[in-house]
């Protein structure tokens, strides 16, 4: 592997120099580092070699689909070494930056939604599937900045042109996965769709479509497409176009998904994202949604924490009969991500 990992390096190959740590996985550990020629600040993915034993093809294929991707898109992380040295973000988070603002209207949450599907758009030309678009995911490059890109790469994977099953892991962050992933019958390219649907209504709400009383109501809500827009006395105040919107890509046939090429056309963004169009005299004005959206992130943010285990137990289900992989429960382990669960797999430079 051309990796060069280290321990816990304070330089490597004389040209980065490493600081402080900013997070850990389950077997790598993700530093600030600067580039001693230039002084810029990237973010860099220290790899142990122990840990990665055996499991080598998880770092491999994150470099083949950044490699693919880097610098063809603004919103898509740059890899810049084949160290994984990594754009440095430091303006946080979507939901931070969210609850740190002093108002947030329907026309944002749109802007947001276009940023997204431009490059997943362009991913998907790319025939990749990113396989877990999150909030968490999507990182602003620096606190004054509006730029936002999408991270963390570890479980995309190249797909088969337009196939929709040809891919079969059970990965993602419970809560955005799509049914045919829960139920291992195969998937493509439109999971990302569903995943942004349920973003999409994550933020104009402050929850998430599928919100019931315990994780095996959440899974089974999912594999049903089962949702609705309440309350209704809240979603009154929410387009009908947004609402349209998450119609289009919330649909449990994968195959009735529109597309990231056709939701850019959508209605709503087309109509609402000010990075399209600039307010007219006959918009009518949206509602501040800043203080529900807030109290209900900051409240909800851990909501599908113990979700793992439903979808473990759906996906079991669904394949009662066949011959159990020995390999299963660590495949399961290795790509679930609980929601909260801080992913140091990609950051961004400012």
């Amino acid at each position: 592997m051309a990796l060069a990992p280290v321990e816990s390096p304070n330089q490597f190959l004389c040209e980065y120099k490493t600081g402080k740590t900013l997070g850990q996985g389950s077997y790598a550990t993700v530093k600030e580092a600067v580039k001693i020629s230039t002084g810029e600040h990237f973010a860099v993915k220290v790899i142990s070699k122990r840990l990665m034993a055996g499991r080598e093809h998880l770092i491999l294929n994150e470099i083949e689909i950044l490699k693919k991707v880097s610098k063809g898109n603004n919103h898509i992380v740059t890899l810049h070494d084949l160290y994984l040295v990594m754009d440095l973000c430091t303006g946080g988070e979507l939901f931070d930056r969210i609850v740190e603002r002093g108002s947030f209207f329907e026309e944002d949450a749109a802007e947001i939604i276009r940023t997204v599907l431009e490059a997943v758009a362009y991913l998907h030309g790319q025939n990749i599937v990113h396989r877990d678009i999150k909030p968490e995911n999507l990182l602003f490059r620096a606190k004054d900045s509006n730029d936002l890109v999408i991270a963390d790469f570890g479980l995309s994977k190249i797909a088969d042109g337009e196939a929709l099953n040809n891919l079969r892991t059970l990965c993602g962050t419970p809560g955005y996965m799509a049914p045919e992933v829960i139920l291992k019958t195969g998937h493509g390219k439109s999971v990302d769709l569903w995943s942004i649907g349920v973003m999409t209504y994550f933020l104009l709400c402050g929850y998430t479509p599928f919100d019931g009383q315990g994780s095996t109501e959440d899974m089974d809500k999912i594999l049903r497409g089962a949702y609705a827009f309440e309350p209704r006395e809240y979603w009154t105040d929410i387009s009908a176009k947004a609402q349209d919107f998450i119609r289009k890509t919330i649909l449990v046939d994968p195959r009735q998904r529109i597309t990231a090429a056709d939701a850019l056309n959508h209605p709503w963004i087309l109509e609402y994202a000010p990075g399209v169009v600039a307010d007219g005299p006959n918009r009518v004005p949206t509602k501040d949604l800043l203080p529900d959206v807030k109290r209900r992130i900051t409240g909800g943010k851990t909501k599908f924490r113990g979700a793992v285990e439903a979808v473990v137990a759906a996906s079991r289900m669904s394949h009662l009969g066949s011959v159990r992989n020995e390999q299963a429960p660590m495949e399961l382990e290795e790509s679930l991500h609980p929601q909260d669960e801080v992913d140091l797999m990609v950051l961004t430079r400012s």
